[in-house]
């Protein structure tokens, strides 16, 4: 076999049975090797989309997401992705074809330094330049990929490395002295945080994304020592939205209850979560009255980066979280949770009564009407903040959307490869007017594979959250951020694509509506015209604290006369 084949078989002893991607000139050899390859090709039409659907894969499933491009710009379109992929944490191996070695630094045809430039955005990068090599450092980059914290790694190999002849075998040892990620706690550190929280009044348990993987035993834990429950943005689903304990997620659009619960907290255990901006506003401000906070997670260069950590517990949050629960105590904290009810329900998410379409009612219609049991992708923006606030996630993996990078046009990539990665089960992503136009082009994708995602686009002719911004820092100068009068028919363009198109305004056939989008068995796009001048409430202002937070729509108020 030459080089490509190789790439493929080191591939597939790595359980690989998915790639997304997008030929083109130097890595048209691998593409020629997988004309015989029992892999299967999902051809994107964008490699964003690609990398992007890999991701989604890769959290949907639990396994390495893998994408393949070629060289300059194909490459260079994967960036956003393994930057997104990296913020997130996500198991996520490229594989791009270069210039053959003697072309490389001439400035030839599509030739750009790739490795050079997404340094940054991955966990680490190789470039091939020897076609024995190819096993070793396969089987190198899914291991890095995929332990420790997971995030994207790029594999490089240049045209004559593929072309080359390969007799070597692909039964290697990983050997690399420099990564030794920890994977058990500390005992006493463990030890310590549960004396810590059996001495606590207020104590909250926080869970991110990084205890997706360990729902069980976080579900084990909190039920034992019945401490209330906060799961970040990326954290939502590893703890069942449905659970008594279950206080919403903190932060910039968290719930009332969730964020003043962390302010008036004595005691923080937070697991898989990296105390982003998002969720600790202005951090001198953050949590003034917890004296411990306990922080678990298994890279340690996240333990006191932003917030004082008094029990640092370096680990994987599954082994640290069942060490956790098998040490847990019922605590005494039951004036605390009477506290935090009278927050939960003085102020819990909802919408008022209008006489248009709102999002959270199409979202929690969705819920209703699915129970919840459905993947649940988005874009990034208003439409987001809403899915996150009104679609109840009671398991792990089933909520996938772009935290750390903000990434707008995730949502619909996001959907095809959840939808990949579990086939046979509903798939729903929530999009933007603004945001699904960044990616539309995957719609051919969709049909090409005839994937049975449900497309809602939130529909409010803005920019929403940039528009919401503005609405209340810019003294409502709307710059740039009116798309009606431009949008197309996303209905009509989704039957050019041979997609079912559906247009839904009147608020009084949406029960209807939402039955025939779940009913129908192919993918559906529904297109919602909700109201222009929606809000996304509770708001905590950028650099702000819990205290700062705004409750509700201060237009709203305004025109109610509070």
């Amino acid at each position: 076999m030459n080089g490509a084949a190789a790439i493929l078989k080191a591939l597939e002893k790595q359980g690989v049975n998915i790639i997304f991607g997008h030929p083109g000139g130097t890595i048209m050899p691998t593409y020629d090797a997988l004309y015989d390859s029992p892999i299967r090709h999902i051809l994107v039409r964008h490699e964003q989309g690609g990398v992007h659907a890999a991701t989604a894969y890769a959290r949907a499933s639990g396994k390495v997401g893998v994408v393949m491009a070629t060289s300059g710009p194909g490459a260079l379109n994967l960036v956003t992705g393994l930057q997104d992929a990296l913020m997130d944490s996500t198991a996520v191996v490229a594989i791009t074809g270069n210039v053959p070695q003697a072309l490389i630094g001439t400035d030839a045809f599509q030739e750009a330094d790739v490795c050079g430039i997404t340094q940054p955005v991955t966990k680490h990068n190789f470039q091939i330049r020897d076609v024995r090599d190819i096993p070793r450092v396969i089987a190198e980059a899914f291991y890095i990929a995929s332990t420790g914290r997971p995030g994207p790694v790029l594999v490089d190999v240049p045209k004559d490395v593929q072309l080359a002849p390969f007799s070597g075998s692909f039964d290697v040892e990983i050997d690399l002295p420099g990564y030794k990620p920890t994977f058990k706690g500390h005992p006493r550190q463990i030890e310590r945080a549960l004396e810590a929280l059996a001495k606590a009044k207020k104590p909250v348990l926080m869970v991110g994304g990084g205890a997706q993987h360990a729902s069980a035993e976080v579900i084990e834990f909190a039920e034992k020592s019945g401490i209330p429950v906060i799961p970040t943005l990326m954290g939502l689903g590893a703890f069942p939205g449905t659970h008594r304990q279950f206080l919403g997620m903190p932060g910039m659009h968290g719930s009332v209850a969730a964020n003043w619960a962390i302010h008036n907290a004595d005691t923080i255990l937070a697991i898989g979560l990296r105390f982003d901006d998002r969720v600790t506003g202005k951090v001198s401000r953050f949590a003034p009255n917890a004296h411990t906070i306990i922080h678990v997670d298994i890279d340690p260069a996240e333990i006191g980066k932003l917030v004082s950590t008094a029990i640092p517990v370096v680990g994987d949050a599954k082994w640290v979280a069942a060490e956790l629960a098998k040490g847990a105590r019922k605590l005494s904290i039951a004036e605390w949770w009477q506290q935090v009810d009278e927050w939960r329900t003085k102020h819990p998410f909802g919408w008022n009564s209008k006489p248009y379409l709102q999002s959270q009612e199409v979202i929690h219609a969705f819920w209703e009407a699915t129970g919840g049991k459905a993947i649940v992708t988005s874009g990034v923006g208003q439409h987001q903040m809403f899915t996150a606030q009104f679609f109840k996630f009671d398991k792990p993996r089933s909520w996938i959307n772009s935290g750390g990078l903000g990434t707008m046009g995730v949502g619909l990539p996001f959907a095809i490869g959840a939808a990949l990665a579990r086939p046979g089960e509903t798939v729903i992503d929530f999009d933007g007017d603004g945001s699904f136009q960044m990616t539309l082009q995957e719609l051919a994708t969709v049909k090409k594979y005839n994937l049975p995602v449900k497309i809602v686009i939130l529909n409010n002719g803005f920019l929403g959250m940039v528009r919401q911004w503005q609405d209340l820092f810019h003294a409502r100068r709307y710059s740039e951020v009116y798309l009606a009068d431009s949008n197309p028919d996303f209905a009509k363009l989704a039957e050019a694509y041979g997609i079912k198109g559906l247009t839904l305004s009147d608020r009084g056939k949406l029960a209807e509506t939402v039955k025939e989008v779940l009913e129908h068995e192919g993918p559906v796009l529904l297109d919602c015209r909700v109201h222009h001048e929606e809000g996304v409430f509770p708001m905590i202002p950028s650099g702000g604290a819990a205290e700062d937070m705004i409750i509700e729509n201060p237009r709203e108020a305004v025109e109610a006369g509070d």
